[in-house]
């Protein structure tokens, strides 16, 4: 039988392994501590994450990474971003050359502005890094736990392994697409949940829906235009990873980034809306990535800069939304 290692207790890590269990594939999921796997592991519930859904049969919590890699034919790293570099460093041994491995961790790493497969490829130098995919979808964690159905995109430079991990992550409930396309899967993944945080303090703020609509249909051509910039394909931004993800997270409270806008225009501070989600909420960090890598690249990313001001520099979400509207008159499509 098919054993899918995955790296991480968190929501998603969870919810990925729920599904893949259910689909009758055995899934091991790695805890940093022990006493956080035997606790998942006694419970068969993630209280903390994923409350009221049971774990299925097929689906164990361990903290030997011998027990969770070992055997692992697909590797899924599903940690938050600002963590990533750590935990590959940890695990990176026990990992089969053979395996195949997912990253379905969503952000930018702030310091070097690298997508988090190009940090889990630094730190496995010596693996075939055409083995080294994406995910990345409208993939709200407890709807997917729960059952209903959604769908993804799975993007490896090889479309035969794309193949192969698209037929094991596909299930009846969970339609995956595949693509060669990993920047552009990825950087929609990372950059739409920039664009959230901003559309729920738009709400939280009462601006109405017409400024929420521009601002979300500027920002998808803001994240294409420093995607195309970084080497994807205009058209990505167009599928599951790009316009599917923003739409899905700029429009539910299930989303931590649309939770942590909304908090924002409640006049709360970061940290406190962050200790309230008790999860990472990875929009924040990734806005900080974005607005260096804009500047590097010499890219105008308003909305970004926009969002970057309400979290980090105390201004109000009505501000920067009268910011944005008296900005100079220009065309509507640039990349």
């Amino acid at each position: 039988m098919t054993q899918i290692g995955i790296i991480g207790t968190g929501a998603w890590a969870t919810t990925l392994g729920i599904l893949l269990a259910r689909d009758g594939k055995k899934t091991v999921l790695w805890s940093r501590t022990e006493s956080r796997a035997q606790e998942l592991t006694t419970a068969r519930v993630n209280e903390r994450s994923v409350p009221g859904v049971e774990f299925p049969e097929l689906m164990t919590i361990s903290a030997s990474l011998e027990e969770t890699l070992g055997n692992s034919d697909l590797v899924i790293i599903a940690v938050p971003s600002v963590t990533i570099r750590e935990n590959i460093r940890k695990v990176r041994s026990a990992i089969p050359s053979e395996s195949n491995i997912v990253c379905a961790t969503k952000g930018i790493e702030i310091a070097s502005g690298k997508r988090m497969s190009q940090v889990i490829a630094e730190e496995l130098p010596g693996f075939d890094h055409s083995q080294i995919g994406v995910l990345s979808g409208p993939n709200l964690a407890r709807e997917i736990a729960a059952g209903n159905p959604a769908t993804a995109t799975i993007a490896f430079v090889s479309d035969s392994i794309a193949e192969q991990v698209q037929s094991t992550l596909s299930s009846e409930s969970f339609r995956v697409y595949r693509s060669e396309d990993v920047i552009g899967v990825e950087l929609g993944g990372a950059l739409k949940n920039i664009i959230a945080i901003g559309a729920a303090f738009i709400d939280g703020a009462g601006l109405g829906p017409n400024a929420k609509a521009a601002f979300v249909t500027r920002g998808l051509h803001e994240i294409t235009r420093l995607g195309v910039a970084m080497g994807a394909r205009p058209e990505t931004f167009a599928g599951q990873s790009g316009m599917g993800d923003l739409i899905a997270t700029c429009y539910s409270n299930l989303s931590r980034n649309y939770r942590l806008g909304t908090g924002l225009a409640l006049g709360k501070d970061l940290p406190a809306i962050l200790e309230e989600l008790g999860e990472t909420a990875e929009g924040a960090p990734t806005t900080q990535a974005a607005v260096r890598l804009a500047k590097d690249m010499n890219i105008d990313m308003p909305i970004t800069d926009a969002t970057h001001a309400v979290l980090f520099e105390g201004t109000s979400p009505v501000e920067v939304i009268r910011n944005l509207m008296g900005r100079s008159l220009q065309p509507e499509v640039r990349y």
